[in-house]
């Protein structure tokens, strides 16, 4: 059910009164009727349980809106933050948003329409990001599950026979008290040379760090004890990612290497050309920034031209700028995990 206006509470934190009473008709106007106001730093953090959204002015009295944000995002749960900057100033939007800021807004004559459309866009954000975050919950499921199964076929089959053997010759042994010392001795070395099989078995399954897989003629996949820290089956090389939202990188990520890729997080845009132009990038992630005015689609980064790899945008929009500033391909936040990954691969198969 998509949350409404009505239902969600707004806190703003502006020291002007003009503006604090402009935004309070704009929200108004828009169906949300829960909005409170401080006009400080500290009376905001006082106000903060119960608040869906903080819309947080730079300048305050007491403090800046960047530390104002640093202390928001400590909090458990905390509330979306949508920075309110000076017109013009989107260098500080841009610490703002490496800092865990949702979005920022300029105080110019757009605030009125840019509003309503940021809040919505923080909405989905947020719903996006519990999507993810289940999907990331059963992804990691699933390969636990797999990985479960695949081990108990493979403790099966590699210890059944030699536990078998020593249970018969056990057997043999009991069947027959008065059996001669040579062939005790024969069964009793046959016991022990199985237990010890059963031993080496187990102290390999202790040492495994990276679990590979194998397939038998039956289509049974089963945990490959002879290949212990081998690499896995599928190697589709480098990805570099560049998201900025926590849980969004942490999914991304995630399916990336699911996929097999070798996935290398960058911190910013110069920091992803860098490591693109060393040449070992197979693919390029990167979320571009907001609708606003001055944010760059693919969040700073300046695909070259005559590349080997390919470049994916992560968009909120029609992605028609990410497209203009390079990418191969755009996907639409949010997205489904499954296709995400279908597309990524089908996108550089051919490299």
């Amino acid at each position: 059910m998509t949350e409404t206006g009505a239902s969600r509470k707004v806190l703003l934190v502006d020291d002007d009164p003009v503006m604090a009473r402009l935004v309070k008709k704009i929200l108004a106007d828009n169906g949300f009727v829960s909005v409170a106001h401080a006009p400080t730093g500290r009376e905001a953090l006082e106000l903060l349980e119960g608040v869906d959204v903080v819309l947080l002015d730079h300048q305050l009295p007491d403090t800046t809106g960047l530390e104002v944000l640093e202390a928001i995002r400590t909090r458990p749960q905390p509330p979306a933050v949508i920075l309110i900057t000076a017109h013009g100033n989107e260098s500080l939007a841009a610490t703002a948003l490496r800092r865990g800021a949702d979005d920022y807004l300029a105080k110019d004559v757009s605030l009125a329409d840019l509003l309503p459309q940021v809040l919505e866009r923080v909405r989905r954000t947020r719903e996006l990001r519990k999507a993810l975050v289940a999907a990331e919950r059963d992804l990691v499921r699933a390969e636990r599950l797999a990985a479960i199964g695949e081990m108990t076929v493979t403790l099966h089959h590699e210890i059944n026979n030699p536990l078998m053997a020593a249970f018969a010759h056990v057997e043999l042994l009991l069947a027959d008290p008065v059996m001669g010392a040579e062939a005790r001795q024969e069964t009793l070395s046959s016991v022990r040379e199985a237990l010890h099989r059963i031993r080496d078995i187990m102290r390999r399954i202790g040492d495994l760090r990276e679990i590979r897989t194998k397939s038998y003629a039956t289509g049974i996949q089963m945990v490959d004890l002879d290949d212990v820290g081998a690499a896995s089956t599928v190697r589709r090389g480098q990805a570099l990612v560049l998201v900025t939202d926590e849980d969004l990188a942490r999914i991304v990520s995630l399916l990336l290497k699911h996929a097999g890729f070798e996935v290398v997080r960058a911190g910013d845009g110069a920091d992803l050309e860098r490591r693109a132009a060393a040449g070992q990038a197979r693919l390029v992630v990167a979320q571009g920034g907001t609708d606003a005015a001055g944010a760059h689609p693919l969040g700073g980064f300046v695909p070259p031209a005559g590349r080997s790899y390919r470049v994916v945008a992560l968009v909120s929009g029609d992605g028609a700028g990410a497209v203009a500033a390079g990418a191969d391909h755009v996907v639409v936040l949010p997205f489904d995990p499954g296709a995400f990954t279908a597309e990524v691969i089908e996108l550089t198969g051919g490299l």
